[in-house]
């Protein structure tokens, strides 16, 4: 079944100097094996100027759960996961059965 892994990411305290680590966790993602599709969003700022519920989205998908599992365990998603880390954003990683 096809298999979508979606990383929400919060917003975070500098959004300028997030930009370049989100270019490099995006770049990086692109490696992942298998990857069908990559999907890259910017949450659009609230028009009251409210904190938005995220900053950004990114959407990662797979021909299957197993392929989007296996691609997880990769060097690449160690890197990936080790930069949003150190950005001290938080996050978060869903899996998802596209219907």
């Amino acid at each position: 079944m096809p298999t979508k892994i979606t990383f929400v990411i919060d917003n975070p305290e500098a959004p300028r100097a997030f930009e370049p680590v989100y270019e490099n966790v995006r770049t990086i993602a692109a490696t992942f094996p298998k990857l069908r599709r990559l999907e890259s969003a910017k949450v659009w700022p609230k028009e009251d100027g409210t904190p938005t519920p995220a900053y950004r989205t990114l959407d990662l998908y797979f021909e299957s759960y197993d392929d989007a599992s296996a691609a997880t365990a990769t060097p690449a998603a160690a890197q990936l996961f080790g930069a949003l880390v150190e950005s001290k954003v938080t996050f978060t990683g869903l899996f998802s059965d596209i219907e």
